[in-house]
């Protein structure tokens, strides 16, 4: 699967880009319940990738693949640089983040403000394209602040695709508001605008684009499908309710029923793995991306509460997934007495 697939391939999933979540942990953790989706890190700004420790940010295990680097940054020659040290070190593509609100990132001059500058992001993008052989693609919202958002992101788009070749476009479905909000509020506040996502597919069919913003239900990835949408980018869902990349996965693939126990045994194995590394990595650094595995369950609540309480230690997982299963089974002893009275 590439990351920029052509309009006659087949629709795709990705998990969005999250600060402080999506670290190589979790995305090993997504792609033992989801072998098809499209993982994206989180988002590495370019001096971070050209002064700091590269092997914090980039170092990924190759069954995570295919995973996408996504950089943060303003200037064309840094970005052709990180680019191309994001390439050699493995990455399946690189992508732009032009969606970002906060007020550090504003401060770069990088994220959501690019959407303003579309001349700008062009020679950006034209430099990664050059500096590089994998796709590079662009995550963008539909405009900011009081911009016309059909006009802010058709502009945004034709300007990409006619002076860098860009031809894969993930769009959040919301504005943002770069002052008076903050950035957990640009995720929730700004109304969601599908039907221009839609729009601008019809008006650019020849490109690749992906739907990004709350897509919570399935219901909404077959709407985004069935519209000729290219592909949907699962956020805070995938990363607080895991099992719904599977539930997606059985849509779009007829996947089977999801075996848990093998995937606790391998999370098991590659904490045991991670900790034998040169640099020191504690379960809970692992573990605290599982959380919300069992949500809405049986047992959950106690599947939670072993993984916040109990000792930092090797096992911590196969203890936890032991009371999870003691707490199910109650559970399920009691409903079942109770139908019985």
């Amino acid at each position: 699967m590439t990351a920029s697939q052509s309009n006659n391939n087949s629709f795709c999933h990705s998990v969005a880009p999250m600060m402080d979540w999506t670290d190589r942990h979790c995305r090993y953790f997504h792609r033992l319940i989801s072998p098809n989706a499209i993982l994206y890190t989180e988002m590495v700004t370019t001096g971070a990738l050209i002064f700091g420790d590269k092997p914090s940010h980039l170092d990924f295990h190759e069954k995570e693949q295919p995973v996408i680097l996504q950089l943060g940054g303003s200037d064309p020659e840094d970005l052709a640089k990180s680019a191309k040290i994001g390439s050699d070190w493995g990455y399946h593509a690189i992508n732009l983040n032009c969606g970002c609100p906060s007020d550090r990132v504003q401060r770069g001059r990088f994220g959501a403000c690019l959407m303003t500058e579309p001349e700008l992001v062009a020679t950006c993008m034209k430099a990664m394209q050059d500096a590089v052989s994998c796709d590079v693609t662009v995550k963008c919202r539909i405009g900011v602040d009081e911009c016309d958002e059909e006009a802010c992101l058709f502009t945004f788009i034709e300007t990409l695709a006619n002076k860098s070749a860009t031809t894969t476009f993930i769009v959040h479905a919301r504005k943002a508001w770069l002052k008076g909000l903050n950035p957990k509020e640009n995720r929730t506040v700004p109304p969601l605008n599908y039907d221009l996502i839609k729009k601008a597919k019809e008006a650019f069919p020849e490109l690749n684009i992906q739907l990004n913003g709350e897509i919570n239900t399935l219901d909404k990835v077959i709407n985004a499908k069935n519209a000729g949408l290219d592909g949907v980018m699962i956020g805070r869902e995938a990363y607080q309710n895991p099992l719904f990349l599977h539930k997606v996965e059985s849509m779009l693939y007829g996947e089977e029923a999801l075996d848990i126990e093998p995937i606790i045994q391998k999370m098991h194995d590659y904490i045991q793995y991670m900790m034998r590394m040169p640099y020191p990595v504690r379960p809970k650094q692992i573990t605290r991306h599982m959380m919300g595995l069992f949500k809405g369950q049986r047992g959950g609540k106690i599947w939670r509460q072993s993984l916040a309480t109990f000792p930092d230690e090797p096992d911590i997982l196969l203890r936890a997934y032991d009371s999870y299963l003691k707490a199910s089974e109650n559970d399920m002893s009691y409903e079942l007495e109770r139908a019985k009275t």
